[in-house]
């Protein structure tokens, strides 16, 4: 597209979203109820059916006003090899990292391939390791005043953009909510492929908007350590699923010398990383202190204290415990003896698949990711224990449990999903083009 033709198309994208808006949707049935009295009348029934109708699309409950079309006048056209992946930025780097472990093995199968990140996660210098560049958009809550419609407004225009400039062939997203702006870029863009990376299947009575699905040509569903759930939310798209993916491969991970050294920890110690979400290490009651504390009982013990790049900072002054904010840390799980953690997807598969042995405080509050049953998974399996119930005197027993299970390596075999997802989607790239 020329500068012309990509300034019109923009202008013709502001036009569409202030049609479709609300206030002006509201405005003209009141407008068109002046021009025709005779409408007036009934403006006590439509005009409240109309703003139910209206609130219902904005909570996801009913299809919005179709999209504008940007290959109306086939303008736009794929330049072949190409994908765009957008992982959303949740409370960890689930997203992000699923969808950048299968991008650096379709880059390794096919070194030709671009691919572009678009992305609200803020941590964009760890793509450059992998030569994938990115654009960026904040979350509306660092934008000041920002209404949702405002900034699904300003997703949309960004995201159009990137299509514009890249031109994809396909399309890859990683979130549990599909973003309404989103949707409205994707939609009409028929030289693209969209895929959508869903953990866990759609359930009735999700917050997803019921039109969402369709926008999509696939869902991807990696698989769990426990069996999913069959869908009761009907759809016509095509179901695809991998194992569960991790994002190092045994050959990537250090040496145990080589981690330790790095870390500056003395070879001969046991070595306990521990990542908890839950509690300020402070605060002397917390789940997370209490279980440094048992664990420091033992003088040759040292603690690893895992910090997200994208949480707030932790200060610890404790003996024998290093906190260690880096990326991907499962490359240091070799230097370890043992662990300490949630039972999240990501960590939790990346334990399993590199045979550390494990203390598991799974979050029973989290809706329809089953920590408990996946982390419950570990102690059949023999290399790890569950922790339901915290408090000083479990946590004492399962840490003094957790030391028996010290030099319990057992790696688990079974395939990583990104390598067998990233050859799926080359294969459906080629079979499009």
């Amino acid at each position: 597209m020329d500068e012309d033709e990509t300034r019109l198309t923009r202008l013709q994208r502001e036009v569409h979203r202030l049609r479709i808006s609300p206030s002006l949707r509201l405005g003209s049935h009141l407008t068109d109820a002046i021009r025709k009295p005779w409408r007036a009348p009934f403006l006590i029934l439509t005009l409240p059916w109309m703003m139910l109708m209206i609130g219902f699309e904005l909570l996801g409950w009913k299809s919005q006003p179709a999209a504008f079309s940007t290959n109306t006048s086939g303008r736009l056209s794929s330049k072949g090899n190409c994908v765009v992946m957008f992982p959303t930025n949740g409370v960890g780097f689930g997203h992000f990292t699923r969808l950048l472990a299968v991008a650096k093995r379709m880059k390794k199968l096919d070194p030709e391939l671009e691919i572009i990140f678009f992305t609200t996660m803020p941590t964009l210098h760890l793509l450059k390791p992998y030569g994938i560049p990115a654009h960026h958009i904040s979350g509306p809550k660092y934008f000041k005043g920002m209404s949702s419609e405002e900034w699904n407004a300003l997703l949309e225009e960004e995201l159009s953009v990137c299509f514009e400039t890249h031109r994809p062939s396909m399309f890859l997203f990683d979130g549990a909510f599909p973003y309404r702006g989103m949707l409205r870029a994707i939609q009409g863009r028929n030289s693209i492929q969209k895929m959508w990376m869903r953990r866990g299947t759609f359930r009735k009575g999700s917050s997803i908007p019921v039109d969402s699905i369709e926008h999509f040509d696939a869902v991807i569903h990696p698989e769990d350590s426990v069996d999913t759930v069959v869908e009761d939310v009907e759809h016509n798209i095509e179901v695809m699923t991998c194992p569960p993916i991790v994002m190092l491969d045994s050959e990537e991970l250090l040496s145990k010398e080589k981690a330790r050294s790095r870390l500056g920890l003395p070879q001969d110690a046991i070595v306990v990383y521990v990542q908890l979400g839950a509690g300020e290490i402070n605060d002397i009651e917390s789940e997370i202190r209490l279980t440094i504390e048992c664990l420091l009982e033992k003088p040759d013990v040292y603690v690893i204290l895992g910090e997200s790049l994208i949480g707030e900072r932790i200060d610890v002054d404790l003996p024998r415990v290093q906190i260690l904010r880096d990326y991907p840390n499962s490359m240091y799980f070799r230097g370890f003896d043992a662990t300490v953690q949630a039972g999240g997807y990501n960590s939790f598969h990346e334990t399993r698949t590199f045979g550390l042995p494990a203390l598991f405080y799974p979050n029973l509050n989290t809706g329809m990711d089953d920590q408990l049953a996946r982390c419950k998974v570990a102690e059949e399996e023999g290399w790890g224990i569950v922790l339901e119930i915290r408090n000083n005197k479990t946590i004492k027993q399962a840490c003094k449990l957790l030391s028996s299970l010290v030099g319990i390596n057992e790696v688990n075999e079974s395939p990583n999903g990104a390598n067998t997802l990233s050859e799926n989607l080359l294969e459906v790239m080629s079979n499009a083009n």
